[in-house]
């Protein structure tokens, strides 16, 4: 006599398990918090590559190499006929008009695109939720260029640390034969130069290097999220700590989903304004990289500038508070 077993339970495909498994095993590892991105790596990697390749090609370049270094002013020759290129010069066109301006540029780049982007609001002055916290973002990387470059509480830390790594103002020769007292004790860079002065003996923080990263850096936050959905047709999920401690896609506090609702895939002129911005921004980086300042200013000119945007960009990412303040671009 043969008996049955039958199952206690409902049945399982073998298939439907092995499926199911295979999904959670190939279910891409969230991205910690703390860190940026894949994509946000690869465009910081881009700056140090720059300055290398400046550095490099400055001292393999027989026509640079050749010319005149002068460590006070931190570039070669100003003499047209002795310089080894136009952008050797402080005088060209693009340092002067846009470079020694270059946050002003930078300011009308990004609000040409908050007001012109269609994610910001229906109407074009509209007061929305994603354009304040968009300004607040643009008011803390500004106040940590202002920090910097123009006044911490007195002098700049530019200057502040010029004077603690032994910098002082020396007077011109001509000054010092006639008598005049030394200005040793000129705080700015700016005041030591009014006074005829050459700010001279310390380590000076590259302010090219740090503002044209900096600048890039904000406008590629702010409009990156665009470019990628319209390039892609898709974001890159960024991770976020919430109020309960748990890790989840930035994606779970939009307000629209990706793609959808206001702005949905477009660029706009806004984003290709400050796109335009960004590759000048890169090109007078490399510029900078091959003609003015030594790799060391150059540095710390480039970890500054990313210190600032870690403080801004990344910290609300695990930090709840801050980012319920300044919140997330694209979010």
């Amino acid at each position: 006599m043969v008996t049955t077993r039958r199952s206690a339970g409902p049945s399982i495909e073998p298939t439907a398990v092995t499926s199911t498994t295979r999904q959670a095993n190939s279910a891409p590892p969230r991205n910690p918090p703390i860190l940026p991105t894949p994509t946000e790596r690869l465009v910081l990697a881009a700056f140090p590559l720059i300055l290398i390749f400046g550095t490099v090609f400055s001292v393999l370049s027989p026509e640079t190499r050749s010319a005149h270094y002068d460590p006070v002013t931190q570039s070669h020759s100003q003499d047209p006929s002795a310089a080894p290129s136009y952008f050797a010069r402080k005088s060209n066109l693009f340092n002067v008009l846009f470079v020694k301006r270059g946050w002003a540029w930078i300011t009308f780049a990004f609000y040409f695109f908050l007001l012109t982007h269609p994610s910001g609001g229906a109407g074009s002055l509209d007061v929305t939720p994603r354009r304040l916290r968009a300004t607040l973002r643009w008011v803390a990387v500004t106040a940590w260029w202002f920090l910097v470059t123009q006044w911490c509480f007195g002098p700049p830390m530019i200057d502040r640390g010029f004077r603690w790594t032994g910098g002082k103002c020396h007077l011109a020769e001509q000054e010092v034969v006639e008598g005049s007292a030394g200005l040793g004790d000129a705080v700015t860079a700016a005041a030591c130069k009014a006074a005829g002065g050459k700010w001279n003996g310390g380590h000076d923080i590259s302010g090219h290097v740090f503002l044209l990263v900096l600048g890039t850096c904000f406008l590629a936050q702010e409009i990156g999220w665009s470019v990628s959905r319209w390039c892609s047709r898709m974001n890159e999920e960024r991770c976020i700590v919430l109020p309960d401690g748990a890790v989840k896609s930035a994606h779970v506090e939009a307000e629209t989903a990706a793609g959808q609702g206001e702005g949905g895939y477009s660029l706009g002129i806004g984003a290709k304004t400050a796109l335009g911005v960004v590759g000048l921004n890169l090109w007078m980086l490399l510029m900078t990289a091959i003609y003015f300042h030594t790799w060391f200013e150059k540095l710390t000119g480039l970890a500054t500038a990313l210190v600032g945007v870690y403080l801004v960009y990344i910290v609300p990412r695990f930090t709840p508070a801050a980012r319920a303040i300044v919140g997330l671009p694209g979010v």
